[in-house]
């Protein structure tokens, strides 16, 4: 999944997303854990609001995505903001991550993970490179909203530059959405079509794959309020802790 024309409309159509509550709850953590500053990755950092906010916050950030498009306006941001020295964007498929030392903490937010068919290697991955004591906070769709939220429904957004539709199938003997996305410019009439997944994990799978690679889940909560979780929460919010370093395995 790669987002490619979607991207340029990307902050348009995901205008209801509060990066603020997001970048509160995330800043908090870190600054919990006594991580006021380093190297903190941001794992699928799509358009880059989170990767900025945390840059303006005084980390060191890399932000990596599968999208050259994707980072193409982070970078039309960073410079606009004048932070283009203070970041690092790195296409990689988080599959295969590969990095240039350690970090000290990694975020991941709106369901990267959940695009991921292999989540025990892509979260491997994330420990493989950060410190003893160093902080994953990531999130993730449930599987109520797979099933009941995106489900077989379709999505329509309008706006000034384009219309948007979004199609989503739940295949339930394989634990994912199909998702098909149809964008149209108004100005120029041209037609985009994009194709991905998103696959279903539950919290004893994702538990389960943060314990086998070093990690301590500290808490889960609801990652739209950040209160307790329900039967209709939406999103998981996780923060997990490094327990050794690899080299200590």
């Amino acid at each position: 999944m790669a987002y490619n024309e979607f991207a340029y409309f990307y902050d348009e159509f995901n205008g209801e997303a509060d990066y603020d509550a997001l970048y509160s709850q995330i800043h908090a953590k870190l600054e919990a854990h006594g991580i006021h500053d380093g190297i903190v990755a941001d794992l699928g950092c799509g358009t880059g609001e989170l990767t900025l906010m945390l840059t303006q916050a005084g980390y060191d950030m890399i932000g990596i995505d599968q999208s050259e498009e994707m980072l193409c306006v982070v970078r039309d941001k960073a410079e606009q903001l004048g932070l283009s020295g203070r970041l690092l964007l790195l296409r990689q498929d988080l599959l295969k991550l590969d990095l240039y030392g350690t970090i000290r903490a990694a975020v991941s937010t709106f369901d990267t993970f959940n695009h991921i068919p292999d989540l025990d290697t892509a979260i491997a991955n994330a420990g493989f490179f950060m410190e003893k004591g160093g902080v994953f906070l990531f999130d993730m769709n449930t599987p109520y909203k797979h099933q009941k939220v995106l489900g077989d429904n379709e999505f329509t957004f309008e706006e000034e530059d384009a219309a948007c539709v979004w199609r989503n199938h739940y295949n339930a003997a394989d634990r994912k959405v199909e998702i098909t996305v149809d964008i149209d410019y108004h100005e120029t009439g041209e037609h985009f079509h994009e194709e991905f997944c998103e696959y279903t994990y539950d919290l004893a799978t994702i538990r389960a794959a943060l314990e086998k690679h070093g990690f301590a889940l500290e808490s889960v909560c609801d990652g739209e309020t950040f209160g307790p979780l329900t039967e209709e929460s939406q999103r998981y919010f996780f923060c997990a802790t490094k327990q050794y370093t690899q080299l200590e395995e």
